[in-house]
């Protein structure tokens, strides 16, 4: 299924209106030693299965107010192209897209994957070279980590263990979709946006490294996927052009897996950026909105205040 759609003003902007009014600054940092009050930011130490060979991931939780349970947003971050990029992500603290499922009514946990950030250690994910990637290999490793954090936040008592989203921008939406082939219990939806890997934006626009194997590797995890997923790119996506997303799309369509693809209108320098622009969050929020409603799950908002 493709859709696509522009933003208008009306109920929904009012909707949300006075719980932004409440809601804590935005600022995005990865420092450790920082703490949100209004989103009741907590970290987490998630344990990893032997087979990983780290002990364990960093997480940052959010949460409503209130006892819950809430439904629950695993919120997966992008990968930066360097090592040393990557040992400064800290606890990739994007307050602002936090935000966003808090005020709808959603815990947020937002795991480093291995070799990121906090978590450190050996980087799990890394696909080779160029010319021969194998990105399959790299969504099973981040699967692991994406795996181990809903079986363990599963089990935290302000969590409603029935509804959890796995979502994800870039490199994270294609963690969230590997993660979601292993079916894991109590996933009842994906998000990815500009979801994949391998993006080459400064010396290759649009074409990431063998997009055909990208092709085949979610292929793949198509064929085990059982929840609806959200697809949302822009049309000027400098890592993945929308020739190759409707490729993917009608990949994972064809291997039997249920999806939206939903390509907004070229945004701002870089499509890429939309999920992590303050300009692009009443267009992501909103097509994640209607695809929740579409897909049967109402907004949780106040339903949980006691």
């Amino acid at each position: 299924m493709t859709w696509g759609f522009r933003l208008r003003s009306g109920g929904r902007k009012l909707l949300f209106a006075a719980l932004f009014a409440a809601a804590a600054p935005c600022a995005a940092t990865g420092q450790a030693d920082e703490y949100d009050v209004a989103l009741r930011e907590e970290t987490l130490r998630i344990p990893l299965p032997s087979e990983a060979r780290w002990a364990a991931l960093v997480a940052t939780s959010y949460r409503p107010q209130g006892d819950g349970a809430f439904p629950l947003v695993i919120l997966n971050h992008g990968s930066p192209a360097s090592a040393s990029e990557r040992e400064k992500m800290g606890r990739y603290r994007v307050l602002d897209r936090v935000q966003e499922f808090v005020i709808r009514g959603y815990a947020v946990v937002v795991p480093m994957r291995r070799g990121y950030g906090l978590t450190g250690g050996p980087w799990a994910e890394n696909y080779g070279r160029c010319a021969a990637p194998d990105y399959y290999a790299a969504g099973e490793q981040a699967a692991m980590d994406v795996m181990a954090t809903t079986a363990f936040v599963a089990r935290l008592p302000w969590v409603d263990p029935r509804q959890i989203v796995l979502a994800g921008q870039s490199a994270g939406g294609f963690a969230a979709m590997a993660a979601a082939s292993r079916q894991p219990a109590g996933v009842v939806a994906v998000i990815t946006f500009s979801g994949g890997r391998g993006g080459r934006p400064e010396s290759h626009p649009g074409e990431p490294c063998d997009a055909e194997n990208l092709k085949s590797a979610i292929s793949r995890f198509a064929q085990t996927i059982r929840v609806p997923v959200l697809w949302h790119y822009a049309e000027n996506d400098r890592y993945f052009s929308p020739d190759h997303v409707r490729n993917w799309f009608r990949a994972f369509e064809a291997a039997g897996a249920p999806g939206t693809l939903v390509m907004q209108p070229p945004f701002g320098r870089d499509g890429h950026d939309l999920f992590s622009s303050a300009d692009g969050r009443p267009i992501w929020t909103t097509a994640f909105d209607v695809f929740m409603h579409r897909n049967g799950y109402s907004l949780p908002i106040m339903a949980n205040k006691k």
